[in-house]
C-alpha cells in the first residue's frame, strides 16, 4: 500500500489536470473495497452517506465530528486510494475548524471539504438551505489552511451559495474562499450546462461537481464535464442508492416468496464476498504468525 504522503501527492496532482476524475462515495470500508475493486482512483467520505447509513437519518447535520473520523480512520485502514473527506460546516466556528481538519488528517484523509452552510446543514439539493455570511467563512477556510500540517493536504471549501444568492453571488463567495486559501472550491447545485461552465471559466482553481440522481445539476458525462474544465465529478452516494434499492428487491423478494429463488443471481456468492474483504491476505497472516508446536 503506498504511504499516505504519496497519496495526497497524488491527488494533488490529479486534481491539477482537471480531466474530470469520477470520484463515487462511500460511507464504510466495505463500499471503499469495491470503489478501489472497480478501479476508481480515489474516494469520497460522505457525510450524507454516514447519516443514510450509520444513522438511518436525512442528510440534515445530525452527523458528528467523531462519527466522520471514525469512518475516515476506518476505510484509510483498507484502501490505497486518496480520501476526500466531507466534514460538513466544520463542526462549529474557526476554532472548530482548525480541530476538525486536524482530526481528519491524522485519521487518514487527503483533503477535506467544508461548507457554508448555517448549521445545521442540510444536504445540498435539499430545499430550505441557508448560508453563513461570507466573512465568517472565508475565516473557517483560513483556519483550516492554517491547521494543516502536510502542504498536500487539500481545502476544498464547498458555497451552497447559488440557490440563495445566484450564481454571482456563489461565484464571488467562491473567489473569497480562494483568497483565504482554499486549494479547490466547490459551487454546489449549479442549474444549468451555462452555469457550471462559468464555474470553470472564472474561478482559477480546480474545480469539483456533484451528480446526484434527481438532484438540480444536469448529468452529463465525464467527458463532458472534462471539456468544461472540471477536475472531480462526485457521485457521493451513487453506491449508496444502488444498495438500497438492491436490498429492498432481495429482501422483498425473500418475504414474498419465502426463499431465494427469484433472486439468487443478484447476491455475490461467498466466494466474492470474501474476495472483496481480502480474506485471502489474513488467511496469510495468520499461517505466518501461527504459534509452532
Amino acid at each position: 500500500m503506498t504511504t499516505l504522503a504519496d497519496r495526497r501527492k497524488k491527488f494533488r496532482a490529479m486534481l491539477e489536470e482537471r480531466r474530470a476524475v469520477l470520484v463515487p462515495g462511500a460511507a464504510n470500508s466495505l463500499t471503499a473495497r469495491v470503489i478501489e475493486d472497480q478501479g476508481f482512483e480515489a474516494c469520497y467520505v460522505t457525510g450524507a452517506g454516514i447519516a443514510n447509513t450509520l444513522l438511518g437519518v436525512p442528510d440534515i447535520g445530525l452527523v458528528t465530528m467523531s462519527e466522520i473520523q471514525t469512518t475516515t480512520a476506518a476505510i484509510a485502514e483498507i484502501s490505497s486510494l486518496p480520501l476526500f473527506v466531507d466534514m460538513d460546516t466544520g463542526f462549529g466556528n474557526a476554532i472548530n475548524t482548525h480541530r476538525t481538519v486536524r482530526v481528519l488528517e491524522r485519521a487518514g484523509a487527503c483533503a477535506v471539504q467544508i461548507e457554508d452552510q448555517v448549521f445545521p446543514k442540510k444536504c445540498g439539493h435539499f430545499d430550505g438551505k441557508a448560508v453563513i455570511p461570507a466573512k465568517e467563512m472565508a475565516t473557517k477556510v483560513r483556519a483550516a489552511a492554517d491547521a494543516r500540517e502536510d502542504e498536500n493536504f487539500l481545502i476544498i471549501a464547498r458555497t451552497d451559495a447559488r440557490a440563495i444568492e445566484g450564481i454571482d453571488g456563489a461565484l464571488d463567495r467562491a473567489r473569497m474562499y480562494i483568497e483565504a486559501g482554499a486549494d479547490v472550491t466547490f459551487v454546489e447545485a449549479p442549474t444549468s450546462v451555462e452555469e457550471m461552465t462559468r464555474i470553470c471559466a472564472e474561478l482559477p482553481v480546480p474545480q469539483v461537481a456533484n451528480l446526484v440522481v434527481g438532484g438540480r445539476t444536469p448529468m452529463l458525462s465525464q467527458e463532458e464535464l472534462a471539456k468544461i474544465g472540471f477536475a472531480i465529478v462526485l457521485y457521493a452516494n451513487t453506491p449508496l442508492q444502488a444498495a438500497m434499492r438492491a436490498m429492498s428487491e432481495v429482501l422483498g423478494a425473500l418475504k414474498r416468496d419465502g426463499n431465494l429463488d427469484a433472486v439468487q443471481d443478484r447476491l455475490a456468492d461467498f466466494v466474492e464476498r470474501q474476495r472483496l474483504v481480502h480474506k485471502s491476505t489474513y488467511d496469510a497472516m495468520e499461517k505466518h504468525y501461527a504459534v509452532e508446536d
